[in-house]
């Protein structure tokens, strides 16, 4: 199958700018990074695409065996990155994608040779001393409601997820863009996401790392950032004084802002 049919390959921006490649988490797709990549592509050369079983991705490219792994989606990443050509790219992952970016780097840091991960959480789950921020009921909790009700789900978890009360508009656009998803690849995504545990993968990171995350965000708690920055061996932490797991729909200026001074510092 053609990779860039498969993923929905976009590429955009600066044909000779440093290569930015975004990829996106649970639930959404690349209409998220819209407002980033506007910033960003007077400057650099933007790739978007969508995971197999999101947005326009190709549905005859889903299979419910092979993405119930996290590296199936990673090994896709690299296939873009190697169909594209391309060459010293900067990857950006979003939430459970950030995971994906850790195992691609670590796959081919020949290809990805800068990593930024956007509210990053390697487990979701407490464990002994680490803390996900949520218990194991807690996410069969969110499970059950997702399986019984995807719609509902995707309404209920708008707040929580996007946190901009004065702006329902971004609710809507991140509700809109989950809706976009087959309910039955998103229970399968679901369950790579929140019952995924990358702690051990962390320390494998073989490029420079920026983590970013968000001073108020409840799916990936300030205290996850500051784990995943002490587990990745010269890694950079800016957390962001904004609120909610997706600052590239809320703030948009300042993420991606801090995106290109890693990637092209001035």
């Amino acid at each position: 199958m053609n990779v860039r049919t498969r993923n929905n390959v976009r590429v955009v921006g600066a044909t000779g700018g440093p290569v930015v490649m975004l990829a996106h988490g649970f639930g959404c797709d690349q209409t998220l990074w819209r407002s980033v990549t506007e910033i960003l592509a007077p400057q650099f050369r933007v790739v978007l695409f969508d995971h197999v079983g999101a947005g326009a991705a190709d549905p005859a490219a889903w299979d419910p065996e092979k993405y119930a792994h996290m590296s199936a989606f990673a090994a896709d990443i690299v296939d873009i990155a190697r169909e594209l050509e391309l060459e010293n790219v900067t990857l950006v992952g979003h939430s459970v994608a950030s995971m994906m970016g850790v195992l691609a780097a670590t796959a081919a840091p020949e290809v990805f040779t800068k990593l930024i991960l956007l509210t990053p959480s390697p487990r979701y789950i407490d464990e002994g001393d680490y803390r996900g921020g949520f218990t194991a009921e807690d996410i069969d909790e969110l499970l059950e409601s997702l399986d019984s009700n995807y719609l509902g789900w995707s309404a209920s978890m708008a707040s929580v997820v996007v946190n901009s009360p004065d702006r329902p508009d971004l609710e809507n656009l991140w509700t809109a863009s989950v809706c976009r998803t087959d309910p039955a690849c998103a229970r399968v995504f679901a369950r790579t996401t929140f019952l995924s545990d990358n702690r051990a993968d962390l320390p494998a990171v073989p490029v420079p790392t920026l983590i970013i995350d968000s001073a108020r965000d409840t799916l990936a708690p300030p205290q996850v950032g500051k784990y995943v920055h002490e587990h990745i061996a010269g890694s950079v932490r800016v957390t962001l004084d904004v609120s909610g797991h997706c600052p590239q729909i809320t703030a948009p200026e300042v993420t991606a802002r801090t995106i290109a001074d890693f990637v092209a510092p001035s």
